[in-house]
């Protein structure tokens, strides 16, 4: 089913701001590969199309943009994010260097709480489908996927760097979206990669995780290259290219 309307789980006890809940489903529309690179957003659709003012509507927008998901031109508006596989190998350089960083200090300071809640959400992932079965992008399994990473790097105690690196973990999946013929991977070898982590960390090997952590990161990376193939090269968003209709 399509994130085009703001999902339930922006309604729960925190109660998020209208902005939050726009910049949520957007988030989610654009790295399922929903909202293509290049496209125009336009605010005042978007608020038409979430029942919002504008002003959370342009929140959400430069929140998105903060991230680097969404990028806003002067006198032309909010365009969702180009791709290009330049973009890509500087993505994952940088993945490899700031989750490198967290994962050694989350094992240096590990105690059982933080093994465990690795363990847990490694075997949260490997339980739930990739796809659903219109063949789109399980949401669930995204965010499992995100929670397994973020599992690694929580026990480094610095939220700005696990900030980051989940700000990077989003562009990353959104490349691995775009890559369509990314669902003819094995899912067993996915689920591979990760035991392979889970098992050096459980370990306490921190250098053969960060090896195994760095190999999955540029294994994801090679396998999107070959897709996208040379004609994703950095452009000029189209202006004629707008968010499709709700």
């Amino acid at each position: 089913m399509s994130n085009n309307r703001l999902s339930l789980r922006d309604m729960r006890e925190e109660r998020p701001t209208l902005a939050s809940q726009v910049a949520n489903s957007l988030r989610d529309r654009i790295v399922s590969g929903e909202l293509a690179p290049d496209m125009q957003l336009r605010v005042q659709s978007l608020s038409e199309h979430y029942a919002v003012a504008l002003s959370p509507v342009r929140e959400a927008l430069n929140r998105l943009a903060s991230e680097g998901l969404v990028t806003a031109y002067d006198m032309r508006g909010f365009f969702v994010a180009s791709v290009s596989v330049a973009e890509l190998d500087q993505l994952t350089r940088t993945r490899c260097w700031l989750n490198e960083t967290a994962l050694r200090h989350s094992m240096r300071q590990a105690d059982p709480d933080w093994e465990e809640a690795v363990l847990l959400a490694f075997h949260r992932l490997s339980r739930l489908p990739r796809r659903q079965a219109d063949g789109l992008v399980n949401p669930e399994w995204t965010d499992g996927h995100r929670q397994f990473h973020r599992a690694l790097t929580a026990g480094c105690r610095s939220s700005i760097l696990i900030e980051f690196c989940d700000q990077l973990f989003m562009q990353a999946e959104r490349y691995r979206n775009l890559s369509r013929k990314a669902a003819s991977a094995s899912p067993g070898q996915r689920d591979d990669e990760h035991r392979l982590i889970v098992d050096a960390v459980l370990g306490r090997n921190a250098d053969a995780a960060v090896q195994v952590l760095n190999a999955h990161f540029e294994a994801t990376a090679a396998l999107c290259r070959s897709l996208l193939g040379p004609e994703a090269e950095a452009a000029e968003p189209a202006p004629s290219r707008t968010e499709p209709r709700p």
